[in-house]
């Protein structure tokens, strides 16, 4: 069983995508964030860093696994897929996903505060951050003008990048010109995981209980 600390995010959705795409069963454990929950005591226990998504693999004695990168490594490899066990392969797969997770994610993160959240209405830092996500999108569609996923095969690379591109419209970053990502992005909306990793975590309504609380009591297991 893995317990999914996890709240509605780009982060948070690749490994509730991933975890329906491997069909493998899970509790929910949402994570309130403008609450402030991943800064208490019992999350950083399990996430020095105090940011979702973690896990925690109980058949693994235990382990808590947090950055989400690594998190969607760590399940690849305990059940063999979406990432290849062959070298060239498996380096092809982690380049794309360094690539979202050093690019896309930063950029675009920044692209979001300063279009949507700062007080100020920056406009170099709008214009910068936006031009650089924008730059990203053009490498993936370069990339998927002769490729249905990033490497070739489906794989952790797609599922890391996918929520993020998604979402360009909440950064200000259009996607006209850009048919192949266009396609990418459809094309992988149509998978049922997708469609139901993007509604996790559902909502549950929690009071002034703790996370350690909310562990030890369980909540709505997905499969």
């Amino acid at each position: 069983m893995i317990d999914l600390y996890t709240a509605a995010t780009p982060n948070g959705y690749k490994v509730s995508i991933l975890l329906e795409e491997l069909q493998l069963p899970y509790h929910v454990f949402p994570v309130n964030l403008m609450e402030r929950e991943q800064k208490q005591e019992d999350f950083l226990a399990l996430n020095p860093n105090g940011r979702i998504p973690v896990i925690v693999d109980h058949e693994n004695d235990q382990l808590p696994v947090f950055e989400s990168g690594a998190i969607l490594v760590y399940l690849a490899e305990k059940t063999g897929k979406f990432l290849p066990k062959e070298m060239k392969g498996r380096s092809q797969v982690m380049q794309w996903l360094m690539f979202q997770m050093g690019g896309i994610g930063p950029m675009q993160g920044q692209a979001h505060v300063f279009y949507r959240y700062a007080p100020e209405k920056i406009e170099y830092a709008i214009g910068r951050y936006q031009r650089e996500t924008r730059r990203l999108y053009e490498v993936l569609d370069r990339q998927l003008r002769d490729n249905p996923y990033l490497t070739g095969e489906f794989s952790i690379a797609d599922i890391a990048c996918w929520p993020w591109v998604r979402i360009h419209n909440w950064a200000g970053v259009e996607l006209t010109g850009l048919e192949h990502l266009e396609r990418w992005i459809k094309d992988l909306y149509a998978r049922p995981a997708f469609q139901k990793g993007i509604c996790v975590p559902y909502k549950v309504e929690r009071g002034k209980e703790t996370l350690d609380e909310s562990r030890k009591r369980g909540s709505k297991m997905l499969v």
